[in-house]
């Protein structure tokens, strides 16, 4: 049975995400890359976000969507209420879609692709080059964090 997960990596600038599919044996990273915004209002900012995000779940129809959990440093309030903005609209665009969300922590990811819950950008980069044999580190960091929360949510859910 063939199944698809998306891994997304909220930001309100970058958005990363990663398609993985799976035959039950093996997965394979379909496709990685980002949703930008440019734009100069918040509104605007979530709007790029929401239509990216469908955008890609209308091409490649995930089952699933996995989604880092709202983490701020307490120093940085601000952080964690525009963030919960960014993943209300890739919620909404799932939710929309059909598509179960599931949450993780960035512990939970990192310590699942490497023993440690608190893994560097580059040290997860360097497992997600490993784990699906690709020529070059996924850049921006965005890229490999998506398919890290994909990855993490398939080793989950077996």
């Amino acid at each position: 049975m063939t199944r698809r997960i998306l891994g997304v990596d909220p930001g309100l600038n970058i958005t990363g995400y990663g398609v993985l599919q799976s035959d039950g044996h093996d997965v394979r990273l379909l496709e990685a890359g980002v949703v930008t915004s440019h734009a100069r209002t918040l509104a605007g900012r979530i709007n790029d976000i929401y239509t990216g995000i469908q955008d890609v779940l209308a091409q490649y129809k995930p089952e699933a969507l996995a989604l880092e959990e709202l983490y701020s440093h307490y120093k940085r309030p601000m952080t964690a209420v525009l963030m919960g903005h960014v993943r209300g609209a890739i919620c909404l665009a799932a939710a929309q879609s059909g598509i179960p969300v599931v949450p993780y922590a960035a512990t939970k990811i990192k310590r699942t692709l490497t023993g440690n819950g608190r893994a560097t950008k580059e040290q997860m980069q360097r497992a997600i080059t490993v784990t699906f044999h690709l020529k070059s580190v996924p850049n921006p960091p965005d890229v490999a964090d998506a398919a890290a929360i994909a990855l993490c949510h398939y080793y989950h859910s077996r």
